[in-house]
């Protein structure tokens, strides 16, 4: 499966959003950027879809930046993942051939892979996912754990 870069930094810069707005701070582009570095023009974007989307609203001003427009209690991964890029949790097509294994290998494995995906995405909160991202970060990793 290939995940998009506008998946995977739009995941994270929602994760960021969350981790670093707890105390209702507003989260600018180029500190997320600066951050998680990642092109902060493609930042731009990227989070021009996740406000299209609304997770996360935009201010202006000195102490402008981005805050999330809901709870992040109320997003699933499987919202976010949807609204970057809907064919990531679609279900797999498979190619009917008569008398191959592409059928059979598609209701015993990729079947399986799409239901774990959707039941992963669907049950996991935008909050447990940052601070399942904030733990490994505390424990020396990056914030980069797609």
């Amino acid at each position: 499966m290939k995940v998009s870069t506008r998946v995977e930094y739009g995941l994270i810069a929602l994760t960021d959003i969350v981790i670093h707005s707890e105390n209702g701070s507003s989260v600018s582009a180029p500190e997320i950027a600066q951050r998680q570095k990642i092109s902060h023009k493609y930042l731009e974007q990227i989070l021009l879809l996740l406000r299209q989307a609304g997770f996360i609203t935009a201010q202006k001003g000195l102490r402008g930046g981005y805050t999330l427009a809901c709870s992040p209690e109320e997003v699933t991964l499987s919202d976010v993942l949807n609204a970057l890029d809907m064919n990531i949790l679609a279900e797999m097509d498979p190619k009917e051939e008569e008398g191959g294994l592409r059928p059979v290998i598609h209701d015993c494995f990729w079947d399986r892979i799409n239901i774990n995906l959707n039941e992963y995405a669907s049950g996991l909160t935008l909050k447990a996912f940052a601070e399942q991202c904030k733990n490994k970060t505390s424990e020396g990793w990056d914030l980069y754990v797609i």
